[in-house]
């Protein structure tokens, strides 16, 4: 998501070296979206595996529309989808898409109508496998009825997880993935942020409740006691943050944004680190949610959410 914007300024040749070195490492799941600088980055990460599709799992979402003013609504209408999968698939160059989820659920339309779309585009060679994102229990059993889901996407981390706990108990029952987006905060618990002057200019976590100033000096106490935690294990708080995710279930992968490659090669070797239960145990007494101040999104972003 960050590659051509929205955590400040960007930098293509970096950017693209670090996708290429991912490939290199084996990291193969690449995941972006079309509300995503509105194209822009679905077009950066095409012209990025130009040469190396057979590498690449490639994920992408529809079903986000962005106003004249910025502001962003949920719309699954049947034609909308299609859409959006015609053009994902012009912007990144590929033939056909490997996972298409809805970027978030519309709750003007019935779930089962959203999902016979997908279907039919599985059914044409359009994509290969279907998801969904930020899905409520309920939901996420009504989508799977109507067509095989693959994937759900949601937050989680160590002080973003009682949001998702029933969602998570769901996808073990039914066998669905659980891709695991902003596993490090949103960069804050990499422990690198200790104010709001760590963000650049543009920089779009200056509008997110957790990093107001009245919240981030509060937070700055979670960071903290991870990165007590790491020092004892031998890690970074990136990476302890990582493995405490991957440590919650075989089917929960994290998709960690960066896009500097010394960060990617660190967050890599987290996937090497295995942790105990009562590791695991830990990192959650010394994070209680409740020390988190803030909401993990905007008002206005709230909404959209369907947990």
């Amino acid at each position: 998501m960050g590659m051509v914007g929205w955590y400040g300024q960007r930098d293509d040749a970096e950017a693209r070296a670090t996708l290429h070195r991912a490939l290199d490492l084996g990291i193969n799941h690449l995941d972006t979206a079309a509300v995503y600088q509105d194209g822009a980055n679905e077009r950066f990460v095409g012209e990025a595996i130009r040469g190396r599709r057979d590498e690449v799992f490639i994920a992408t979402k529809c079903g986000l529309a962005r106003s004249p003013a910025g502001r962003i609504t949920a719309d699954n209408r049947a034609d909308t989808i299609r859409r959006s999968c015609d053009e994902s698939l012009q912007r990144l160059g590929v033939e056909q898409i490997d996972l298409f989820y809805l970027h978030r659920i519309d709750p003007q339309v019935p779930i089962e109508d959203s999902m016979g779309v997908m279907a039919g585009l599985v059914q044409a060679g359009k994509i290969r496998y279907t998801g969904i994102s930020e899905a409520g229990p309920e939901t996420l059993r009504r989508a799977h009825r109507t067509h095989p889901l693959a994937a759900l996407q949601s937050e989680l981390s160590p002080w973003t997880r009682n949001a998702c706990r029933a969602t998570l108990d769901v996808c073990r029952e039914l066998g669905i993935a659980f891709v695991a987006y902003s596993p490090l905060g949103r960069g804050f618990l990499t422990g690198a942020i200790s104010s709001g002057g760590d963000f650049p200019e543009g920089d779009t976590r200056r509008m997110f409740p957790r990093f107001q100033p009245e919240n981030l000096q509060h937070n700055l106490a979670a960071v903290e006691r991870l990165r007590e935690l790491a020092h004892g294990i031998g890690c970074t708080p990136a990476q302890l943050s990582l493995a405490w995710v991957l440590g919650q279930w075989q089917g929960v992968l994290p998709i960690p944004g960066t896009k500097k490659r010394r960060y990617l090669e660190e967050n890599a070797a987290a996937a090497e680190l295995q942790l105990a239960a009562d590791q695991l145990a830990a990192i959650e007494r010394a994070i209680p949610e409740e020390l988190v101040h803030g909401e993990r999104y905007p008002a206005g972003m709230l909404e959209t959410l369907n947990v």
